[in-house]
Order: C-alpha cells, then sequence, then structure tokens
C-alpha cells in the first residue's frame, strides 16, 4: 500500500492516526493543555503568551503582523491587545509613518511576565524534544514548513 493512501481522507486504506491534521492537532492541544496550565500560575494565557513571545523577537510590532504571527484574525487580536494594555504588559501607539497602523510594544510589566513566561514553558519544550537529534529537529522545522507552504495557494484570499 502507497504510504500516502493510509493518511488521505478521501482513499478507503484511510487511517486517522495516519493523518498529518489530526497527529498535529492531537499535539497542539496536548501542548496547550500543558502550557495553559504553567501559564495560568503565572497570570497569563495563551493568546498574551503569544503576543508576548512575538513581540519579544521584535518590538515594537503593527498589530495586524502580531495577529498574523500568532495565527489570530484581527478583531480578536484587537480585543487581546485591548486586555494586556489593561493589564499593563504591553503599550500602543499610532505608527509616525501610517497613523492607520498601530504599533505594539512590550511595557516594563510584559517584560518581566514574559521572562517568567520563559521560564515556566522552556522545560516543556526541553522534555517534548528528548531523543531527537539537532539534524531531525531541523528536518521537522523544514517539513512543518514545507506542509504549510503547500497549503499556501489553496488558502482563502482575504477580501
Amino acid at each position: 500500500m502507497d504510504a500516502f493512501m493510509s493518511g488521505n481522507p478521501g482513499d478507503s486504506a484511510f487511517r486517522v492516526k495516519r493523518y498529518p491534521f489530526y497527529l498535529l492537532n492531537r499535539l497542539v492541544s496536548r501542548y496547550n493543555s500543558i502550557i495553559d496550565q504553567r501559564l495560568r500560575a503565572i497570570g497569563l494565557d495563551i493568546p498574551s503568551w503569544r503576543v508576548l513571545m512575538i513581540l519579544g523577537e521584535r518590538s515594537p510590532r503593527g498589530a495586524r503582523e502580531i495577529a498574523e504571527a500568532a495565527v489570530i484574525n484581527l478583531s480578536t487580536m484587537t480585543r487581546i491587545i485591548q486586555r494586556m494594555v489593561a493589564a499593563g504588559l504591553i503599550t500602543t501607539a499610532a505608527s509616525e509613518d501610517d497613523a492607520r497602523v498601530t504599533l505594539v510594544a512590550l511595557a516594563p510589566v510584559g517584560e518581566t511576565r514574559l521572562a517568567q513566561a520563559r521560564q515556566a514553558t522552556a522545560p516543556v519544550f526541553e522534555h517534548l524534544i528528548i531523543g531527537l537529534e539537532p539534524d531531525e529537529f531541523e528536518k521537522l522545522i523544514g517539513l512543518l514548513g514545507q506542509l504549510h507552504d503547500n497549503l499556501e495557494p489553496l488558502a482563502p484570499k482575504p477580501g
């Protein structure tokens, strides 16, 4: 049997445990339930953690850019940002280059909370990669990127 057929939902040989999206969803669900507990212990939820992690790479960033990186629609991201501003984790300002763009930056409290979140979630990542060689990890990252890129032409266009 062709190895791909058991993962193809259109084939009679289909098996759920060979379907990449089932496996990815199962992995992400397990991961989120583990880190959710750790983040809640330091007063964060997963959407806020995503924003802090994204801003931890580069701050400030536009709200739309953060929404895209966090894989959250812009209207939901706007509410998350408002909540985080109220909590003192981030600040917002209109871009000097384009007043339509809201720039979001880490506030000092957000930087502290980001450091706590990194400390709380790092052990989960370290446990996750047990048994993987560095080249296997790189291959995994490459394969996930390739799967994403393969879907890009099929994705609905905004507007």
